[in-house]
């Protein structure tokens, strides 16, 4: 049957190409977005059997939901616009994401440890992140998925993470505000990911994502669900289930090799039958999955080979290439913990920052900017450059740009004082690493991590920067800090002329 919203122009601006799959709600479409260059975005509609008052309202809700949360991690998709047809149909656009639900990754074979732990991390990122909550009428409301499961978790590329995966589908997802009992005669969830609470239609909190959560956990390990009942389409057989049968041990499960006891744990932790035993947040959880990552045993899980699996890149990793990639997660992980300080103001400021994590210096670059200007720069080509001075007074200029055709260049520039000890250190350390990390925050929510972009750093310029660092401590300062300020900044201005954040 043809499908009549095909060529169909929404706002007069969308234009349906074709059809990509199904939501809780309604069908989801790729479009093109003709004002911003036939950009492709995804355009979900409310489904016509579901046209009233409450369901347009849980709709509406469902795209606001998004839109903040997206806006706030990268681990959730972006909602960028919402509307109504000529035919008073709504509907809502979102960012295309080119990818596979977890369902398809995990086709043929479960994940190797290393993968697990990344992808876990990062959904357990976006949950947060819903269970912090959205601002609705001034007020801050925690959200629940109550669907989460692998269909609605999407694995797709980006040039500075890799893989990166977000929460999809927040169609029945439950807004915890005052007055909001929402009950319902009507189940809602999808019966083999469903907590024993919410079968029974009993009030729900985050710990019901969490054991829905441990579920797909389990999955990506073994490949199958802790436990069936015998008939699969039985709301009973499977309330049983979830309610009364232990799940099956992971021993033995995972075709690579034996599982971490830290690992096994916690995975076990979220399937408790009563919330009180499970985790009591996402970042208990994390904190458990941090714990396995830093794991001596994870390193030899990892690097096992399996031949029911020998395509998995992961499980060719040698000892060393997986301690490395642990370390890698591990560090990862950190920076996305990191907040904006509250001794710096929320506006669009860049200052260097010395990490200390296991002992080792870590140097990063922190930026707030816009929102949308993050999304927009992120995978942009990264550049750097460093200038200094010793007379008058001993100055290094840091600059860091991003550039792309379209957008053109985001000059982000700091000073480091060269005879402040904390400066002089900062660019020793800077130049012992091959690289920097780029923390980004966002205006709108400065206390929101955003994202990390990583910077190589050219041999030539770390052996300058350590020169720097040596000569500067013997070198007199025979002026004004602002004066080597004016004189590095009009060396850069004489070379580029772009707009610059200083």
């Amino acid at each position: 049957m043809t499908d009549n919203n095909f060529g169909r122009r929404l706002a007069n601006r969308y234009e349906i190409t074709d059809a990509i799959g199904q939501g809780s709600m309604g069908k989801v479409y790729l479009a093109k977005d003709t004002l911003l260059g036939d950009v492709p975005v995804a355009v979900k509609f409310l489904a016509q059997t579901l046209l009233n008052e409450q369901m347009t309202q849980r709709f509406m809700h469902e795209a606001m939901t998004c839109a903040q949360l997206g806006n706030n991690s990268m681990h959730v998709v972006r909602v960028t616009d919402y509307g109504v047809t000529d035919d008073e149909i709504p509907f809502y656009v979102m960012e295309y994401l080119k990818g596979k639900n977890l369902s398809q990754v995990l086709q043929p074979y479960p994940l190797p440890v290393k993968r697990f732990l990344d992808f876990t991390r990062q959904i357990c990122l976006g949950l947060e992140t819903a269970h912090k909550g959205i601002i609705l009428d001034g007020q801050l409301i925690p959200i629940i998925h109550r669907d989460i499961k692998p269909s609605n978790i999407l694995v797709t590329q980006s040039a500075s993470v890799g893989e990166l995966v977000k929460l999809l589908d927040f169609g029945i997802a439950k807004l915890m505000q005052a007055g909001n009992n929402e009950q319902t005669s009507t189940f809602l969830g999808t019966l083999a990911y469903s907590s024993p609470e919410q079968m029974e239609g009993q009030e729900l909190d985050n710990r019901s994502d969490i054991y829905s959560l441990g579920i797909v956990m389990y999955q990506m390990l073994t490949g199958s669900l802790p436990f069936r009942p015998d008939n699969l389409d039985s709301f009973g057989g499977w309330y049983r289930v979830h309610r009364s049968q232990a799940p099956k041990p992971l021993d033995g499960l995972s075709p690579y090799g034996a599982l971490p006891k830290r690992l096994k744990d916690a995975v076990m932790g979220c399937l408790a039958k009563k919330p009180s035993q499970r985790p009591s947040n996402i970042r208990q959880l994390l904190t458990y999955i941090e714990g396995a990552i830093q794991s001596s045993s994870i390193q030899s899980s990892s690097s096992q080979s399996s031949s029911s699996a020998a395509d998995s890149k992961s499980a060719e990793q040698t000892p060393k290439a997986a301690i490395q990639a642990t370390l890698q997660a591990d560090e990862d992980w950190f920076y996305r913990q990191q907040a904006w300080p509250q001794d710096k103001p929320v506006a669009e400021i860049v200052f260097p920052k010395l990490l200390t994590m296991d002992n080792r210096q870590l140097p990063t670059l922190w930026v707030m900017l816009p929102g949308q200007e993050i999304e927009q720069r992120i995978s942009n080509t990264g550049y750097n450059n460093f200038l200094c001075t010793l007379s008058p007074h001993p100055m290094v200029l840091w600059v860091t740009a991003f550039y792309s055709k379209t957008q053109g260049a985001r000059w982000l520039s700091s000073y480091l004082d060269l005879k402040k000890p904390t400066h002089q250190k900062f660019i020793w350390h800077l130049g012992e690493s091959s690289h920097y990390q780029v923390l980004f925050f966002a205006k709108e929510t400065p206390n929101q991590f955003i994202n990390v972009r990583p910077l190589h750093i050219a041999s030539p310029q770390r052996k300058l920067l350590k020169e720097w660092a040596i000569r500067a401590r013997t070198a007199m300062s025979v002026g004004r800090p602002h004066d080597s300020k004016t004189m590095l900044r009009r060396e850069l201005n004489d070379r580029l002329k772009p707009q610059m954040l200083w």
